[in-house]
């Protein structure tokens, strides 16, 4: 477990877990995150999408607007990481 694990961390993955529908994981994001940051986690996951289906940087640097580092940084974490990305790919 990462460093940033803790009891103020759980409680917020909780109430994660209890959003229902789309609007209310709007409504919750919108007042815990900056639009950027919103925006930002939804490159990163389109990134990860489409490194797992095999397009190559420049492809996708292209499609989604990433910087060089941040997708290096995604791509690392997709092939390095927990798994996380790996299992929310695979169940869309």
């Amino acid at each position: 477990m990462g460093s940033f694990h803790n009891e103020l961390t759980d409680k917020l993955m909780e109430t994660i877990l209890k959003l229902k529908t789309k609007e209310d994981c709007y409504k919750f994001f919108e007042d815990v995150c900056t639009i950027k940051e919103i925006l930002d986690m939804s490159k990163r996951l389109e990134a990860a999408k489409l490194l797992s289906n095999g397009l190559n940087y420049k492809e996708i640097i292209s499609k989604v607007g990433l910087s060089t580092a941040t997708l290096s940084r995604v791509s690392r974490a997709l092939n390095y990481g927990t798994g996380g990305y790996k299992k929310v790919i695979k169940n869309q």
